[in-house]
């Protein structure tokens, strides 16, 4: 069963680094993921793959099954999160074209089914680190020294699919934000409540609309995408052999969180999520 999962972000569709591939027909409880998720092998690793935005770029940004997402990659055995996400930058040191690691989250979204914990089971999960240390050293540590990258960083996720206001985006550039996207959230803490480590290869395809010098179209976006992938697939190749399988804290998060009377959780809700909480039920 794959350990590593990578969800593809915007510009990943097709997992061309990917060897011996399966695609695996999934149902999840919250419907099937965006697309069938493919597992296959990269570097001998076992790797199960899924396109955030399914294999045409079909859904938007608050479009995407999260939960179908997370859940899926959960009933396949995964254990650490690899997301890839194409994001802006609202720092000048930060260029296009480079790559951070962020270790904190904004939440700006409003519209997001964010839990698996509703229909008669509550759980208050601890999230003060949404990603993973341990994974994200990993990725820092076996990242290629021939790129710009950039280990730790706040991501503030807008809801989408629109753009922000330059009013926008320079109230976050004033709050200190580092980058901007449209998707970190409900995934990091979906794979939270799945007890799964998750951490973000965030690549750089533009200054967001605060710069005066550059305007932010998709054709400009498309075009560093294309650019930023070839140094993500180099980067996957190295990060993915060397991270480390040893048991995390991120795979006991649900420990002591349930607030519910276990004696009125219905056996409905018990099998719907039974891939999370079974150790706990």
């Amino acid at each position: 069963m794959p350990k590593i999962g990578l969800i593809g972000g915007s510009g990943i569709y097709d997992p061309e680094l990917i060897e011996e591939t399966e695609k695996k027909d999934i149902d999840t409880p919250f419907g099937k993921p965006s697309s069938p998720p493919i597992v296959g092998k990269i570097s001998g690793r076992d790797v199960a793959f899924i396109p955030r935005h399914g294999e045409n770029h079909l859904y938007n940004p608050s479009e995407v099954n999260y939960r179908a997402n997370i859940y899926a990659l959960k009933k396949l055995g995964v254990r650490k999160i690899l997301a890839t996400n194409a994001v802006g930058s609202l720092k000048k040191n930060i260029e296009p074209l480079d790559v951070v690691i962020p270790n904190q989250i904004f939440d700006r979204t409003k519209n997001r089914n964010s839990t698996f914990f509703e229909d008669g089971i509550v759980a208050h999960i601890g999230f003060a680190e949404p990603f993973c240390p341990t994974l994200s050293s990993n990725i820092t540590n076996y990242s290629s020294k021939k790129y710009s990258i950039q280990a730790k960083g706040t991501y503030v996720c807008i809801e989408g699919p629109m753009f922000s206001t330059k009013s926008e985006s320079n109230f976050y550039r004033n709050q200190g934000f580092d980058i901007i996207g449209m998707t970190a959230i409900p995934e990091a803490k979906l794979a939270r409540e799945g007890e799964m480590c998750y951490s973000m290869i965030a690549t750089v395809t533009d200054y967001d609309v605060w710069h005066e010098d550059e305007e932010v179209t998709m054709e400009l976006v498309k075009k560093r995408m294309a650019k930023n992938l070839a140094n993500l697939k180099d980067i996957l190749s190295e990060v993915i052999p060397n991270i480390s399988l040893n048991e995390c804290q991120c795979e006991n998060a649900l420990q002591n969180t349930i607030a519910t009377n276990e004696g009125v959780i219905t056996r409905k809700t018990e099998r719907r999520l039974k891939h999370i909480v079974s150790k706990y039920l």
